[in-house]
């Protein structure tokens, strides 16, 4: 199992000298055989800038950083597998801040690359070879042709084309889930937010947040054009937004006036459901599906991170209770990090609230971010650590009606992956 590096060529290679070592959290530990699968389709390996890769000497058994100019390697990996482990490593420079991604253990190994991680979802829907470039551009120009004057047409153009987002690449392609974003403004200050960042956070956006505000004949176009087939999903709130329950006049007013026409497909919101008032309107107007961003069932992890404006985790609670209530499929886009959502006290409390709020999917999303400053941000651990291998499992013990997943899917499929789960166990 030898150490993956990157040397000054920026090339990857392995390192015979070495075994390779995980990180949970802060603490560098052993990779294990069960933790490891070969290097998915869509993956990607980058090398983690001011950074040294930290190996077992294979001759000594002790821990070192491997010296020279290298740097530690890490896998992006695809949507649909969770990530185990961080890289082993250790900053060369701490003031440095690491780019916002969700860096993965990767190992050299029987001929190929492993990483620490676990299939969750079938990855296939979202594997980016799927999405032709070709037909993608061809799509994009007859509906920027045909709603000449639709804003969120000629924004939603350069999410797919410039920053190949999947989702709206889905909304020109007319499949799957497509994007529908509605809000410039949020009532939260996400340390990790991809669409803005204050100057002083050290880290660039890695993406525009949009800067108008749509109208209700935009917003209904699109999402008329993507109703077209029962597997259809068209959502509201996108990482190129704020909080769309901020605009929830306009979406009620376009959800009720594309229902008038047409209840084909399903309608969903990804929010941070602090906005209660806001989401029951949303919910009333005939809302399908609804999927609310978390980090943690525990307030003060919560409130760290997410720095909510005028709202608590209680808000949220209400938000997905009453959801659940009127018959919507509710869901928790769960962002998850290797040493920290494994936490006793994290798993007992996230484990409580899905109960309490009924939910129907956890969508599991590895957090991008740079973990020191992550773990610098949040509470430090109060309890045991159980490896996220062995959270997965208590959670599937604990919840076994609720689906883990890695993206939203429709009442059919879900009801088909609880099926197969309870059969298997």
């Amino acid at each position: 199992m030898n150490l993956v590096y990157a040397g000054p060529d920026g090339h990857v290679y392995d390192h015979p000298d070495y075994i390779a070592l995980g990180r949970s959290g802060e603490l560098v530990t052993e990779l294990l055989d069960e933790e490891l699968i070969p290097l998915p389709e869509g993956a990607t390996l980058v090398s983690l800038p001011d950074t040294r890769p930290i190996g077992l000497n294979a001759e000594t058994g002790a821990m070192e950083i491997v010296p020279g100019e290298v740097n530690a390697v890490g896998a992006l990996l695809p949507q649909g597998f969770t990530r185990l482990l961080l890289p082993g490593y250790a900053k060369a420079d701490k003031t440095k801040v690491l780019p916002l991604f969700g860096y993965t253990a990767v190992v050299w190994k029987d001929g190929g690359f492993y990483v620490a991680a676990e299939a969750s979802d079938d990855p296939e829907r979202w594997n980016p070879r799927n999405c032709d470039p070709d037909e993608l551009e061809v799509k994009v120009q007859g509906l920027l042709a045909q709603y000449p004057e639709n804003r969120l047409y000629q924004h939603l153009s350069n999410c797919a084309l410039g920053y190949e987002c999947l989702t709206a690449s889905n909304t020109f392609l007319n499949r799957w889930e497509g994007a529908v974003p509605v809000s410039f403004s949020c009532n939260a200050g996400c340390y990790g937010c991809i669409s803005e960042q204050p100057d002083d956070s050290g880290f660039p956006a890695p993406q525009t947040r949009m800067n108008f505000k749509p109208t209700v004949q935009e917003v209904v176009q699109v999402m008329l054009e993507h109703l077209k087939t029962p597997q259809s999903i068209i959502s509201f709130g996108q990482g190129c937004e704020g909080e769309p329950s901020t605009q929830a006049k306009i979406i009620i007013e376009a959800m009720r006036e594309v229902r008038s026409k047409t209840d084909i497909g399903y309608i969903n919101i990804n929010t941070n459901a602090g906005l209660t008032d806001h989401i029951r309107g949303i919910v009333d107007a005939g809302l399908d599906l609804m999927r609310v961003s978390t980090i943690s069932a525990l307030d003060d992890h919560y409130n760290a991170y997410y720095k909510p404006r005028g709202y608590t985790l209680k808000h949220v609670e209400k938000s997905l209770r009453y959801a659940a209530d009127q018959g919507v499929v509710t869901s928790i886009n769960y962002l998850i990090f290797p040493g920290v959502t494994d936490r006793e006290e994290e798993m007992e409390a996230m484990i409580d609230f899905v109960r309490r709020t009924d939910l129907k999917l956890i969508q599991l999303r590895n957090l991008n971010i740079d973990p020191e400053s992550y773990l610098q941000l949040i509470p430090p651990a109060k309890g045991e650590r159980y490896g996220m291998k062995q959270m997965l499992d208590i959670f599937r013990e604990e919840l076994p009606g609720v689906v883990l997943g890695s993206y939203s899917h429709i009442p059919d499929e879900l009801a088909d992956k609880r099926k197969k789960y309870l059969q298997h166990g």
